[in-house]
């Protein structure tokens, strides 16, 4: 059974690689054809976003999106920000399939996670979510990775989790799609804080104690809109939030750790957490959730404030019991 791979940045492309090695991948991406894709044929094929790592013969490289036919399993690996729009272009295309998303975050104009994109758009489809402590690096050299896959219709969660599960990449399955998909979405923002954290020069223990707080945070918001805590300790939330906190890997830890060196960031990265900070200080201030971490990364990364004030008004905070 084929399974379809859309948006081949380096996620999407780590995903057609490791998928590919066991069963037939159908991949696409804009500019992916032609010289967007090094090598041709069935050799030696390279994606722009993965040099080294070669697509096996199993992945066809699609020149058009309606090309995946019949496929009836979508991955869409594209951007939050940009994947509401997609699915809105493509609706006719993909309603009545598995869509899984890829991406993490909260759409900035609608405050829909990924899920909530797909069934405004594609209300006949079936969403689901990939997510958990990933680098596309690691997935594409067979590196063994812990997924979880969430999808509130337990059958067709199954068949995903099987058809999806490979030697290296290991899917657990849960039918809380909200508690994965904000675990997924609010441990962005907790890395970036991380990162102005260490570019600072505040040190180790001070990391430490803004990942146990940020957890906190993201546990208060997630429940509060129905995710079970269980999730949110899992994969999906706790082991996402440890990897992206703490590793040269994660663009949102790299962009932080530059806004506390005060440095300029290559705006062409994908950092998810910035709008995700922002749509969740709005969100915590309807609901009236206490997200102090949340709300200093957002006001960091629109210069609405200075690190130094931020971190005063973060350290005079009333004590109290945890």
């Amino acid at each position: 059974m084929s399974i379809a791979v859309l948006g081949a940045g380096a996620f999407g492309g780590a995903l057609a690689i490791a998928l590919g090695q066991e069963t037939p991948v159908r991949l696409w991406g804009r500019g992916l054809t032609g010289s967007g894709l090094a090598g041709s044929g069935t050799t030696g094929r390279t994606l722009p976003r993965l040099p080294g790592v070669i697509l096996s013969k199993n992945v066809s490289v699609l020149a058009e999106i309606d090309e995946i036919d019949a496929v009836q399993t979508v991955l869409l690996a594209l951007p939050t920000q940009a994947l509401g729009a997609f699915l809105q272009d493509h609706a006719d295309l993909l309603n009545g399939r598995a869509l899984v998303a890829c991406c993490k975050g909260i759409d900035l104009q609608s405050g829909l996670g990924p899920s909530g994109l797909i069934a405004r758009a594609c209300p006949e489809a079936t969403p689901a979510v990939l997510t958990g402590p990933s680098f596309a690096a690691d997935i594409a050299r067979g590196l063994p990775t812990a997924l979880t896959l969430a999808c509130a219709e337990e059958d067709l969660g199954r068949q995903l989790q099987e058809q999806l599960s490979t030697v290296s990449l290991r899917l657990y399955r849960t039918t809380d799609v909200t508690g994965a998909e904000w675990g997924g979405a609010l441990k962005n923002v907790i890395a970036i804080g991380a990162g102005v954290v260490m570019g600072a020069g505040l040190g180790e223990s001070a990391r430490a104690a803004l990942m146990t707080r940020g957890n906190a945070e993201m546990s208060r918001l997630a429940t509060a809109l129905g995710a079970r805590p269980d999730t949110l300790a899992g994969l999906s939330g706790f082991g996402d939030l440890v990897l992206t906190c703490t590793s040269d890997q994660s663009r949102n830890f790299r962009y932080g750790r530059a806004l506390g060196r005060g440095e300029g960031f290559d705006p062409s990265i994908t950092v998810e957490g910035v709008a995700t900070a922002k749509a969740v200080t709005a969100l915590a201030r309807k609901h009236q959730i206490d997200m102090p971490i949340t709300a200093m990364v957002a006001a960091l990364t629109t210069q609405s404030i200075t690190l130094d004030a931020a971190i005063q008004a973060l350290m005079s905070r009333p004590l109290k019991q945890e």
